[in-house]
């Protein structure tokens, strides 16, 4: 049987327009479908097993069913096959039903009298899907103006700011879903509030208490809940330490591009939340003693005049 498309085209066009449309409804987010969802990728496996089986049984069938027709009817058939697509029964129907143009052997009846140096002039009628078309014109037309210019639904400028609130609408959802925005040592401030706090201890005990202890008394760490800071105290120092490092120790790696600078931060302030706890089994001090630079304010001006 004659076939439009080849097996070698037309198995992997179908195998393609599958794929996509399961790219396209399944919801994978960053990760293709097949990927984050491993049976998409045995369906896919099962589904191209099935067409190249359907393709073999098809040509089998055409095969034997070749070799069961008569010689005439085999003649027949080759003649039928030696016919291009575009001269087939079926698209000569489709091109007049769009045309409605006329046979050259019936152009005698639509001939005009007009005679230009030999030239004849055929009274063809318009193509049908052109006259359709420019009957939907007029159509859309006519409810445009009675919809926008006679019930004045809504303007140019109200179906702009509509778009523009969902567009403000998608950006906010944008900023829902994104990454928070990296903290620098210049922004870190000290959290107080629960949350925060909760988080930081959550995070101190899965990557610092092996070091640290739980408690944050130290262990192979020093002693994080006393006055002694070998890299000095305060938010911004321990935040600096813990985001990027100990230089002098290869043990006390930087957790920012690990863990985020938004999480060293509440892990920073949960660190100096332990202050003054006094664990038991604590390790002693060690480096110095922390005080906290007080923030000098400007010395006051006497504007008061004097006089003699």
């Amino acid at each position: 049987m004659k076939k439009l498309f080849p097996s070698y085209v037309r198995v992997p066009l179908i195998f393609a327009l599958v794929f996509m449309a399961l790219e396209y409804f399944i919801d994978s987010g960053d990760k293709p479908a097949f990927i984050e969802y491993p049976m998409v990728s045995v369906f896919l496996l099962v589904f191209l097993f099935l067409l190249v089986a359907i393709e073999i049984v098809v040509s089998a069938v055409d095969r034997v069913t070749y070799s069961m027709l008569t010689d005439e009817q085999r003649k027949q058939l080759d003649e039928a096959q030696q016919i291009s697509f575009m001269e087939s029964k079926f698209m000569k129907n489709l091109l007049h039903k769009l045309s409605r143009s006329k046979s050259i052997e019936q152009e005698a009846d639509i001939m005009l009298d007009h005679d230009y140096d030999g030239i004849k002039e055929l009274d063809n009628v318009l193509p049908p899907w052109w006259v359709n078309l420019f009957y939907a014109t007029i159509i859309f037309g006519a409810i445009y103006l009675f919809r926008f210019h006679v019930m004045n639904e809504y303007t140019q400028d109200q179906e702009y700011q509509k778009e523009v609130e969902l567009a403000n609408l998608e950006i906010e959802k944008h900023k829902m879903n994104s990454p928070k925005e990296e903290i620098t040592l210049e922004q870190v401030t000290l959290l107080t509030d629960d949350a925060s706090l909760a988080k930081g201890k959550e995070i101190f005990n899965n990557t610092c208490a092996a070091c640290h202890k739980a408690d944050g008394g130290g262990v192979v760490g020093p002693n994080l809940t006393d006055e002694y800071w070998i890299n000095g105290g305060g938010i911004k120092n321990v935040f600096k330490l813990i985001a990027e490092g100990s230089k002098n120790n290869p043990s006390m790696v930087g957790w920012a591009k690990i863990i985020g600078t938004n999480e060293v931060q509440n892990v920073a302030s949960y660190v100096l939340s332990l202050q003054g706890t006094k664990p038991a089994g604590g390790k002693a001090p060690e480096g110095e003693k922390w005080v906290e630079p007080v923030a000098e304010t400007p010395a006051a001006t006497d504007t008061t005049a004097t006089t003699k």
